[in-house]
């Protein structure tokens, strides 16, 4: 299916969103390594890793547009689902800490019946919104994982529990859905006994701006109430 970069009437905003933070750089529509099917928008390739300005370099701490990236995880995840569409086909899917909305728009590709992102950050449901409008496919937002049916089959975090603090979500999420899957790549341990390794896949961070080969490894742990 062609994609039509005029397709989101957001696509102004998102570019909007990115200069707030990083002013020099500028939204890119293009699809995704090994996943030609399906296109993000996303921080220019060619932006350059020098060192930032004092003034920016406060942006990026205070606001980080941390959306404009397909995170590797959120990467290996889709390619996982490109092959395996069985996982998510028929089924009520949350993509919690969506980001870029990378998950949630695959999923939904891949036939998942109704699929929920939910981010507490407005630019990431934003970045979720255009991508899921450049790939024609409906995606439910959310700013609060409460606000999210209950009893949904399963949820995804990819790329969440980098920051420890995010470690109170699991018992959260556990109410939530019948089946969990965190992708990470920066852990190899979510310290509870519920969860196990179930998969593992190589990706990096696109565009990639300077990401350490030491982050490619993306580790699956799966939770399930069955």
């Amino acid at each position: 299916m062609p994609k039509n970069p005029l397709a989101s009437p957001h696509l102004v905003d998102l570019e909007r969103a990115l200069q707030t933070t990083l002013p020099m750089a500028h939204i890119e529509v293009g699809p995704l390594p090994g996943l030609a099917e399906l296109h993000l928008a996303l921080i220019n390739a060619d932006f350059h890793t020098g060192p930032l300005p004092a003034e920016v370099m406060h942006n990026v701490i205070a606001n980080p547009a941390y959306w404009a990236f397909c995170w590797g995880s959120g990467l290996a995840t889709a390619q996982w689902l490109a092959r395996q569409p069985n996982i998510v086909q028929d089924k009520d899917v949350i993509d919690l800490g969506c980001g870029s909305g990378v998950v949630a728009v695959m999923a939904k590709l891949m036939g998942a019946r109704h699929v929920w992102a939910c981010d507490t950050d407005p630019d990431a449901l934003l970045a979720t919104k255009v991508n899921a409008d450049l790939n024609q496919v409906e995606v439910s937002l959310s700013n609060n994982l409460d606000k999210v049916p209950d009893n949904l089959d399963l949820l995804f975090m990819a790329d969440v529990l980098y920051d420890r603090s995010n470690f109170v979500l699991l018992a959260k999420a556990k109410n939530k859905a019948a089946r969990m899957l965190i992708a990470d790549s920066r852990i190899d341990d979510v310290n509870d006994p519920e969860f196990r390794v179930i998969h593992h896949m190589q990706a990096l961070t696109y565009p990639n701006l300077g990401e350490f080969d030491e982050f490619k490894n993306v580790c699956f742990f799966e939770y399930s109430d069955n």
